[in-house]
C-alpha cells in the first residue's frame, strides 16, 4: 500500500499554528468523514492540534460505498494478523508525510482508532520508530497471530506510548471480552494501558467516551487540565 493513495478531510488547528497532530482511523466499511468531526468536539481541549482523518485505501468488499484498510471475511482466524501487517507499512509512511507537513516530530502525533482503525493504530503506533503521544483505542482491540501468545510480538515492540482503550459493554460487532484482552495483553507488554467501559453501548461511542479520549490526549499532549 503506497501512502499516496490515502488521503481525507483535515483541519487546521485551531490556533492556526499546529503543535500537535492527531490522526483518526476509521472501521470498516466507513471513511475518513466518519471521523473527522470529533476533532471539531476536541478543538476545544486541543487547540493546537491539527486532524487529519485519512480514507483506507481499498473499496469495502461488503460495502461499495465504504473503505476497508484490509479485507474481511470472517472465516480465516489470522486475516485480521495479515491484513495490518499488510496495510501497516502504507499507513507508517502516511504518517511521516503529514508529520513533515505540519514540521513536527514523531512524539507529537497521536493516534485514534474506532474499530479496524483501532486494530491499525495499535499494530502501526506501537512499531513506530519514535513513540507517539498517545494511541485511543474504541471499539476494537490488539491483532497478533492465531494461537500465540501476546508476549510473542515484544520483539516486534519499539513504542510504547500510552494507551487508552474504549468499548461498549453492549457490543454486537467485537465482543466487550476484547477490551479486557487487549489491555491484558498491552500490559504484558510493558505498555501503559487505562480503559474506559461505556455501559449500554453497542458498537459505538458515546459522549462520556469521546470526553474520556479528548482529555487522555490533552494530558498525552502535557497540556493543562481542561477546565
Amino acid at each position: 500500500m503506497d501512502q499516496r493513495t490515502i488521503d481525507g478531510p483535515r483541519l487546521a488547528a485551531r490556533s492556526g499554528t499546529a503543535r500537535q497532530l492527531v490522526v483518526f482511523l476509521h472501521g470498516y466499511g466507513a471513511d475518513g468523514n466518519d471521523l473527522i468531526d470529533i476533532g471539531r468536539q476536541w478543538q476545544r481541549w486541543l487547540p493546537d492540534a491539527a486532524f487529519v482523518s485519512p480514507h483506507a485505501p481499498e473499496p469495502c468488499g461488503m460495502s461499495p460505498m465504504g473503505r476497508q484498510w484490509f479485507a474481511l471475511t470472517f472465516r480465516d482466524p489470522d486475516e485480521r494478523w495479515r491484513g495490518v501487517n499488510h496495510a501497516g507499512p502504507g499507513l507508517d509512511a502516511f504518517l511521516d508525510a503529514e508529520l513533515a507537513r505540519h514540521g513536527l516530530s514523531g512524539d507529537r502525533l497521536a493516534l485514534v482508532g474506532f474499530s479496524q482503525g483501532t486494530m491499525m493504530a495499535l499494530h502501526v503506533g506501537l512499531r513506530r520508530r519514535s513513540a507517539p503521544a498517545a494511541i485511543v483505542g474504541y471499539s476494537g482491540m490488539l491483532v497478533g497471530p492465531s494461537g500465540a501468545a501476546p508476549d510473542a510480538m515484544r520483539e516486534e515492540i519499539r513504542a510504547r506510548p500510552p494507551v487508552l482503550l474504549v468499548h461498549g459493554d453492549a457490543d454486537e460487532v467485537i465482543p466487550v471480552e476484547a477490551l479486557f484482552f487487549s489491555s491484558q495483553a498491552l500490559s504484558s507488554l510493558d505498555v501503559p494501558t487505562e480503559w474506559h467501559l461505556s455501559p449500554g453501548i453497542g458498537h459505538g461511542i458515546d459522549s462520556e467516551g469521546l470526553r474520556q479520549g479528548g482529555l487522555f490526549l490533552a494530558r498525552a499532549f502535557g497540556l493543562p487540565y481542561p477546565a
